[in-house]
């Protein structure tokens, strides 16, 4: 039987890449995107025939993750993995956002960055332990283990995922539901390059390698922690 997996925000970038060496390793992967969009077409011509089904809808909230879920199962049956890879980020002034404005985006930046995954981590973590066993891996950030200024809600957003990662580890480790996170640092990604052209080079300044991660590099990561040799 192949085996199922369901990778978030898989239109394009780090979700795109994982989609697609997962799907080179004999999963069948379903898609997702927050809206139909070339991209998200572009993906699953891409991985043809692997593509086990493509959703696109707003994933921003616990009630949205939920729903998802749901969708998917009713539609393929068993899922066997999750990747939380959906995510925003957006520059901001903390203190000088108005209560207005902080209280949109820390709405988003949770919505889509904790709590979505948050309740897809919960639907999967159940299935799985019925099914006996599973893994679950989310995308974090290095922001969300040492944070950056102009970033706190991102970061706080983000270390939310790592710590419920930590704990959720140990609590159904007995079970064989396993938990992982991986933590990128800057990565080439449209999402990282806009409105960064300016500083990239001294961003590339701070990596010791010389250059900023790749997309491919996160998703060998996240190959390794759904493969048997993670356990």
């Amino acid at each position: 039987m192949t085996k199922k997996v369901l990778v978030t925000g898989s239109s394009r970038g780090i979700g795109r890449a994982i989609a697609l060496r997962l799907a080179q390793e004999g999963w069948s992967v379903i898609l997702h995107g927050s809206h139909p969009s070339d991209a998200l077409d572009t993906t699953k011509a891409l991985i043809a025939d692997a593509c086990a089904g493509v959703y696109a809808l707003p994933l921003d909230s616990l009630e949205a993750g939920h729903a998802l879920w749901s969708r998917c199962v009713d539609d393929q049956g068993p899922i066997h993995a999750l990747v939380n890879n959906a995510g925003i980020y957006q520059q901001h002034d903390f203190a000088g956002m108005t209560h207005g404005e902080l209280s949109g985006l820390a709405g988003r930046m949770m919505g889509i960055n904790f709590l979505a995954p948050l309740a897809l981590t919960q639907e999967a973590a159940k299935a799985f332990a019925h099914q006996g066993g599973g893994r679950i891996v989310q995308v974090a950030s290095r922001v969300g283990l040492k944070g950056e200024p102009g970033a706190a809600l991102y970061a706080a957003s983000k270390a939310a995922l790592i710590n419920l990662v930590k704990s959720l580890a140990a609590e159904h480790a007995a079970q064989k539901v396993h938990h992982f996170a991986i933590a990128p640092g800057w990565v080439d990604t449209a999402m990282a390059r806009d409105g960064m052209e300016d500083r990239l080079p001294s961003i590339i300044s701070t990596i010791p390698y010389g250059r900023m991660g790749s997309p491919e590099d996160c998703a060998n990561a996240v190959n390794w922690l759904l493969s048997g040799e993670a356990d």
